[in-house]
């Protein structure tokens, strides 16, 4: 049996680890580290009852806990932090319920994205929400993180299907907030804030979610441009022309040279740009020929119908953020603009990597105007690293005089921090650190994250 400061972690409902490479392993998530540090243990609980004791000892013995999915987060969200233990639920897997009549599933937190999603289809349903990292990402950490995804055009982020929640609080009481009906306005929406407040408020072990009708009919539209803001132009031409995509993907000329490097294909030599939009439903036809004509009058190389080619480049943008490379300095970013401000956010990111000389590239969920650029330097570049803060910092300064936000998807997690009180008010950011500390007197639960002053006292 393996135990800290009294408490048995190894036994029915509950599985631990101390081995130096497993503590080194679930140390941080994909995103940006500022301060490393291990963890003292990773705790698997396989039950809520297993959560509730961990939490009842973390408690009592001051001990901070980070909770963690499948670590696919992109903010350090799940990053460790000194002393703490990393309650991992991914363990927790199971779909307790799917109801094809009411159009509702019930599942555990560890349950992946695209698993839900076959299981629903059996009956001609789907879950909306699909982050790119859908094949292994989970639905507690798409909740913890109010997940965004490619179909956001149209079906809204993680928070636009979850109908209730079983949260784990830091004391391990057990609460259930939320309806299983489709509306409820009963009292207030704590559901509503535990999603997306990044494990701060409590742990989460049950989540209900609407399902939502599995398309009739799928139409995807590829369409290249000689430069980028003509691209985005076609997003705001779409929205005039009041068609509905369930996708509108936007990928720079500097991605699809990463693309063809990585996967051998020959997109670059098509265009400096790449549009892609997806219609789906009794409509999908009618709209995807709105779009082609749209896209065709701005001068746009557009895929013919029923182009699998179409399919194929929907399926590498879910892989267009890239793995990282030893000898550069690279940061993802994810702002938000209103879409009237699209074209011209994407020029000034244009103006700032050519001011700092830095290298940019930029992917981005066009349809709800949220952008992915990502900026780098060559490691061995002198001075390079101070340019390329410097044009982060003036990326996130521009997309909030624009009247956008620092995160739209990822979250603020432990890397975002810093620039939270440029979007919000001291008395906002008050406001929540007390909600905190309702919700966690001690500060346990995932400090350092989400919320400046969220340590423990």
């Amino acid at each position: 049996m393996n135990a800290l400061h009294g408490l048995t972690l190894d036994g029915p409902g509950r599985l631990v680890e101390t081995a130096p490479d497993v503590l080194a392993a679930f140390a941080t998530d994909q995103g940006p580290v500022l301060a490393y540090a291990e963890p003292r243990a990773v705790v698997w609980p396989t039950s809520v009852q297993g959560v509730q004791d961990v939490m009842r000892w973390a408690a009592a013995t001051g001990t901070a806990v980070v909770p963690r999915g499948a670590g696919t987060g992109v903010s350090g969200g799940a990053h460790a932090t000194g002393g703490c233990i990393v309650l991992c639920l991914d363990r927790m897997n199971r779909i307790l319920e799917l109801n094809a009549q009411d159009e509702v599933a019930v599942v555990e937190p560890g349950v992946i994205n695209a698993d839900l999603n076959a299981a629903a289809a059996a009956h001609g349903l789907m879950y909306a929400p699909d982050p790119a990292s859908y094949r292994t990402s989970t639905i507690g950490g798409n909740v913890a993180t109010n997940a965004g995804g490619l179909r956001c055009a149209k079906y809204g982020v993680t928070r636009d299907s979850v109908l209730a929640l079983d949260v784990v609080l830091a004391d391990g009481s057990l609460i259930s907030t939320g309806q299983r009906t489709f509306k409820g306005v009963a009292g207030y929406d704590l559901k509503g804030l535990f999603t997306g407040s990044e494990g701060t408020l409590g742990i989460i072990v049950g989540i209900t979610v609407r399902l939502r009708y599995l398309p009739v009919a799928i139409r995807t539209v590829a369409a290249f441009f000689t430069d980028f803001s003509t691209a985005a132009a076609g997003v705001l031409a779409a929205g005039a022309a009041r068609v509905q995509p369930a996708i509108m993907e936007l990928l720079d000329g500097a991605t699809l040279s990463a693309l063809d490097d990585a996967h051998g294909s020959s997109l670059r030599s098509w265009g400096n740009a790449l549009l892609l939009i997806q219609t789906d439903g009794f409509g999908a036809d009618a709209e995807a020929d709105v779009v082609r004509r749209l896209l065709a009058a701005l001068g746009g190389t557009v895929s013919t119908e029923g182009s699998v080619e179409a399919e194929r480049l929907l399926e590498l943008r879910r892989h267009s953020r890239g793995d990282s490379i030893a000898h550069q300095f690279r940061v993802g970013e994810d702002v938000a603009v209103p879409r009237s401000a699209l074209v011209r956010y994407v020029d000034e990111l244009e103006r700032m990597a050519a001011q700092h000389r830095v290298n940019l590239k930029v992917v981005a969920h066009a349809g709800d105007g949220n952008l992915h650029p990502t900026f780098w330097v060559q490691a061995a570049d002198d001075g390079g690293r101070e340019r390329l803060d410097a044009a982060l910092d003036e990326s996130i300064t521009v997309a909030l005089s624009m009247g956008g936000t620092i995160t739209g998807e990822h979250g603020i997690g432990q890397f975002k921090l810093p620039w939270l009180p440029q979007e919000q008010q001291a008395e906002v950011l008050e406001l929540q650190r007390r909600v905190k500390a309702v919700f966690d007197p001690a500060g346990i639960l995932n400090p350092g994250k989400a919320i400046p002053g969220g340590e423990p006292r």
